[in-house]
């Protein structure tokens, strides 16, 4: 299979119920581990200080109420049946969200953005237009167009959504794993088991994140099974207590003991919902996780196994209560409590290994949301390891993997309680949901094209008892609920100023770059010489010509026979298809030879290694030369620049099977002096022609010249910026760019260039002072 379409799920019509049932099994280990394991916690953190279950039963009642109607509202109602159906091109999350409004209301934050990236073919979904239908519609996409301060409030929107699931990605493994292993408190003394679960769980946490590195796809066929297992294992012991304890029960389904529970408890109910709100930590991965599935799959999971297994989970755990006022304080209404004795040990396994399966879910999850913002220039550049062939959202980042796990242990050792690590997961959970809500309405009114009415409806129905929920968590501030607000306005602030900083130098390249008339001038009499080789100028810029070369030239006045003006840049789609991935245009006349070449990579793409990367751009460019003549005008080209003639769309060389292949031999030369040298390898290349192919003679050159500059090797040149603030900037910009811009660019990742790792490879660094 090949790395770069890697295995993207079918969403045809035509899928088969057996390629469907097999995901929505595959789902449940990847989307629903968090979700399963709710129940270890629920009951525990809403009884903690609040509220008291008294004989009465009004307060199991009106919690089991509350939290049967939140199941079903928020994952059945809002997730499965609605939100769902907002997907990027089978992608979900905050960010497909983000980028379906960018495309529909042409508020895109990227500074590099061409018309021809809106001819993709994902560029927007089949038979969906891009133009609202309705008077509201168009207003408010002419409002977020004009004005800069909206299109700010709507990426800082869509930040906090992604910061939250970052923070979720904290604190979900510590107090899963934290409750999974509370159940050894039943097993030994109470003045024992506090000093044995701390370190028991901080040993699952570090073993957890050390094999990180090794990919999900690993253990992933362990995921499904585990899931299976747990919610069979709940299920089970809810029908046995609901049928023994309490058959009853279900009269707490009615609603009218909500009202009863808020009447009598008042504030401390209140209170007590941010507890209550656990019940649904998880919901979010289902939208967030679809393009590893498909969406009737994950609707399947959930209604025909996930949804009922946990509503009886909770049943049993109310009948269990119900019947049980008296006991010891410390795990009075803890999960373990209402299992049967001699079940205890294996159900506690089986409980860690789900917590184990659900924090995995939810690291990868971080992992992915990581990745996009760093595509879409909203976070530090950090090293992506791609841990499966097979699987293109399977990704590994080591920085950040390592910064989890310390922070993780660091909640764990110093909350020491499931209650506020409660309060703490509570309130990144429910920050996350009224983000999607909010984004929602938009997209229901920008890219659904519905009436307002129905957007309304939408946020009064969901963001009203998401509200409720929040204020109840928000509450709890000083209780655990400061340190996802902590964190999240850390990584907000690290974001936001890599995003201006970003869009800053972009601004500074476009006013200093220079024009094609003073590139076409250089002339040997000015003491310009042109070398062996191909030369990559490595560039934000989709036009001009960038200020670094004017730079090098200046000091270096020599450049190679080959030019290519190389832009790597990300469009606001998820994917975008080899056959679409270059745009190659010829700068100046053809004798230059000089190129200019972007590539376009969706938020959820990865760069090819380096080597593959670089076969397939000298490929696009042959391909580039022998179509430039042959094909007719406009037959494959896309809208390009006036200035320097239009730019033609070449894939890679796996997609077209009629044009041009690059065939590379290693050869070994024998270097003969006075003391012995070892061996060098050269590489030899060869364009594999087809036979139908026709060029005139001109071409037949060009290529020939391509050729030999390639087999002389390729040299990379790229600017290394010095950024300062602008003088007379105010205190605010100087500290963001002057402080944070220039420690976030000196310690992150350099930029991805297309470097062969082979011994002709060379980079040249062309330093500069940037003031922004």
């Amino acid at each position: 299979m090949d790395l770069e379409t890697g295995i993207r799920r079918t969403h045809a019509k035509g899928e088969s119920w057996r390629t469907v049932l097999t995901l929505a099994y595959q789902s449940l280990g990847v989307v629903y581990g968090d979700l399963s394991t709710s129940p270890l916690y629920v009951y525990k953190s809403t009884f903690a200080d609040d509220i008291n279950h008294t004989e009465t039963n009004e307060e199991i009642y009106g919690v089991l109420s509350f939290v049967f109607w939140t199941l079903t509202l928020v994952p059945l109602l809002k997730y499965v049946f609605i939100v769902l159906r907002a997907d990027d091109n089978g992608e979900g999350g905050t960010f497909a969200l983000y980028s379906l409004l960018c495309r529909h209301a042409r508020v895109n934050s990227l500074p590099n953005c061409q018309v021809a990236d809106q001819e993709l073919s994902k560029y927007k979904r089949e038979s969906v237009s891009l133009s609202p239908k309705t008077s509201f519609g168009t207003t408010l996409r002419s409002s977020l167009e004009r004005h800069k301060i909206l299109q700010r409030l709507l990426l800082i929107l869509a930040l906090i959504g992604t910061c939250m699931v970052i923070g979720d990605g904290v604190l979900t493994p510590a107090i899963s794993v934290f409750s999974a292993v509370s159940g050894l408190e039943l097993s030994m003394a109470k003045h024992h088991h506090k000093y044995v679960e701390v370190p028991v769980a901080c040993i699952i946490l570090i073993g957890l994140f050390a094999l990180q590195h090794y990919g999900t796809h690993r253990v992933g066929f362990l995921f499904a099974p585990v899931v299976m297992t747990w919610l069979l294992c709940i299920s089970s012991i809810g029908i046995y207590n609901i049928i023994h304890w309490n058959p009853h029960v279900y009269q707490a389904l009615s609603p009218y003991y909500m009202f009863k529970f808020l009447r009598k408890t008042q504030r401390e109910g209140w209170m007590s919902l941010g507890g209550i709100l656990l019940c649904i930590t998880g919901s979010e991965a289902m939208f967030a996780d679809l393009g590893h599935f498909s969406q009737l799959s994950i609707k399947i999971a959930f209604t025909s196994m996930v949804y009922p297994s946990l509503v009886l989970a909770y049943m049993g755990q109310a009948a269990y209560l119900s019947m049980h006022h008296e006991m010891e304080s410390d795990y009075r209404v803890g999960f373990y409590v209402s299992v049967p004795e001699n079940l205890r040990w294996p159900v506690l396994v089986i409980a860690i290994l789900a917590a184990v399966v659900g924090s995995q879910a939810i690291i990868t999850g971080t992992f992915s949301a990581i990745k996009q913002c760093s595509a879409l220039d909203c976070f530090p550049r950090v090293k992506i390891v791609h841990t499966s062939s097979k699987f293109h959202g399977q990704i590994y980042i080591p920085e950040i993997n390592w910064i989890l796990m310390v922070l993780c242990l660091v909640v764990t050792i110093g909350f020491r309680d499931t209650k506020r690590m409660g309060n703490a997961a509570g309130l990144a959970v429910i920050t996350v949901m009224l983000v999607t809500t909010c984004l929602m309405s938009l997209v229901i009114v920008l890219c659904w094209h519905k009436n307002v009415l129905l957007a309304l409806a939408f946020v009064l129905t969901f963001g009203s008892m998401e509200a409720l929920y929040f204020s109840a968590s928000l509450i709890k501030f000083l209780e655990g609920a400061w340190v996802p607000i902590a964190l999240s306005l850390i990584i907000l602030l690290v974001m936001y100023t890599w995003h201006f900083g970003t869009f800053k130098k972009h601004e500074f390249d476009m006013q200093n770059k220079v024009s094609i008339n003073w590139l076409l001038g250089l002339s040997p009499s000015l003491g310009i010489v042109r070398v062996q080789g191909i030369g990559l100028i490595h560039t934000d810029l989709v036009t001009g010509i960038p200020s670094i070369f004017s730079h090098l030239v200046t000091n270096l006045p020599a450049f190679h026979k080959v030019l290519v003006f190389l832009c790597i840049k990300s469009v606001p789609v998820p994917h975008v298809g080899p056959e679409e991935r270059f745009l190659v245009g010829r700068i100046g006349p053809r004798e230059c030879r000089i190129y200019r070449c972007i590539v376009r990579y969706g938020y959820r793409d990865f760069q090819k290694d380096e080597v593959e990367f670089e076969r397939d751009l000298v490929c696009s460019i042959a391909e580039f030369i022998r179509t430039e003549d042959i094909e007719p005008s406009g037959s494959r080209t896309s809208s390009g620049s006036k200035e320097y003639g239009d730019m033609k769309v070449v894939g890679t060389c796996c997609t077209d099977r009629e044009g041009i292949c690059v065939s590379e031999d290693m050869l070994c030369e024998e270097v003969t002096q006075l003391a012995a040298v070892p061996q060098q390898k050269k590489k030899r290349v060869r364009f594999v022609v087809p036979e139908s192919s026709k060029m005139d003679r001109d071409s037949a050159e060009e290529l020939r010249e391509l050729m030999d500059a390639r087999e002389s090797g390729i040299a990379n040149i790229h600017g290394h910026y010095y950024v300062r603030a602008k003088h007379g900037s105010g205190l605010i910009t100087k500290l963001a760019i002057n402080v944070v811009y220039d420690f976030l660019r000196r310690n992150s990742r350099a930029p991805i260039y297309a470097t062969s790792r082979v011994s002709d490879a060379s980079t040249i660094e062309v330093g500069m002072i940037c003031h922004l």
